[in-house]
């Protein structure tokens, strides 16, 4: 064996060490990486936020040394990171000529929101007919925080925005959470990041109409009416998919979203795109559709 070569200690070679009193602990060689990856994990979840919450905005340049400076992340790992959003459609992987944001444009929302209502309806399915007391308790909870969060958005106050489009999050996937299949929930998250990218996008509340809903839902499954919850889905997604249209939802790479929040990596990048404008494109900005 090369004397250079050196390997964590065995079994025998620490009990002979515990024997003589000295210290066991094995050294951890794979600390150094597993610290890198929790890095690139941590990076790749705020990226990836910033471009389902619409900071980083459809089209946008993604340039590699304003990324690094803006999230703090190395290149190699931010190249890591964007391969891996590219491959989920969130962002366009260019070549040479880097990286850009996904756009939008009414026929992929429709198609998104097509995929979400069927995987939807074949999960509320499952999940009413498996769905136990346990599964009722998420439901009820999920609800109530989301009811909650919608008083408050009819009554005018909108600072809770955010907070609103997680718990409405939180309860369709609640609803469907009995289903059985992990890869459909699976499939189903992924598909409803998108969605949810444009709702964020065209600051969309239908008021009255998704709160009623969303307390038929409810209903529904606690009574286990698996048929009459597919068919309020239905209206809940389609209504919602043709206000987004019909108020504005421009030609894909025209939408501005609403400015970054000052803490995230994409408010920092907008910092430095204004210092040096030439570096990243502007965006027309879309009018914010009215809550009703």
């Amino acid at each position: 064996m090369p004397k250079h070569l050196v390997l964590p200690p065995g079994r025998n070679t620490l009990r002979k060490l515990a024997s003589k009193g000295l210290p066991t602990t094995r050294t951890s060689f794979a600390e150094p990486s597993a610290k890198i990856a929790s890095v690139g994990e941590t990076t790749y979840r705020r990226v990836r936020a910033d471009i389902v919450g619409g900071r980083l905005v459809p089209g946008q340049k993604l340039t590699l040394d304003r990324m690094r400076d803006a999230y703090g992340t190395a290149i190699s790992t931010l190249r890591e990171l964007l391969n891996r959003l590219a491959s989920e459609g969130l962002i366009l992987a260019e070549g040479s000529r880097g990286f850009e944001v996904a756009s939008i444009s009414p026929a992929n929302l429709r198609e998104i929101a097509d995929m979400r209502l069927l995987l939807e309806c074949q999960a509320l399915r499952s999940s009413f007919e498996s769905g136990d007391m346990d599964w009722e308790g998420r439901v009820v909870a999920a609800h109530h925080k989301l009811a909650s969060t919608e008083r408050r958005m009819a009554a005018g106050d909108r600072s809770k925005k955010e907070d609103w489009r997680r718990y409405d999050r939180e309860f369709h996937q609640a609803l469907i959470s009995a289903c059985g299949s992990q890869v459909l929930l699976d499939t189903h998250a992924a598909i409803y990041d998108k969605y949810l990218r444009y709702l964020m996008i065209a600051a969309a509340f239908r008021g009255d109409a998704a709160v009623r809903e969303h307390s038929e839902l409810l209903a529904f499954a606690l009574s286990r009416d698996w048929q009459s919850a597919q068919a309020t889905t239905a209206t809940h997604i389609n209504d919602c998919v043709a206000q987004m249209i019909s108020r504005g939802l421009a030609v894909a790479g025209t939408v501005r979203a609403c400015g970054p929040a000052p803490e995230s990596g994409a408010h920092r990048l907008s910092t430095l795109r204004k210092r040096r404008p030439t570096a990243l494109h502007a965006h027309a900005k879309m009018e914010e559709v009215p809550n009703e």
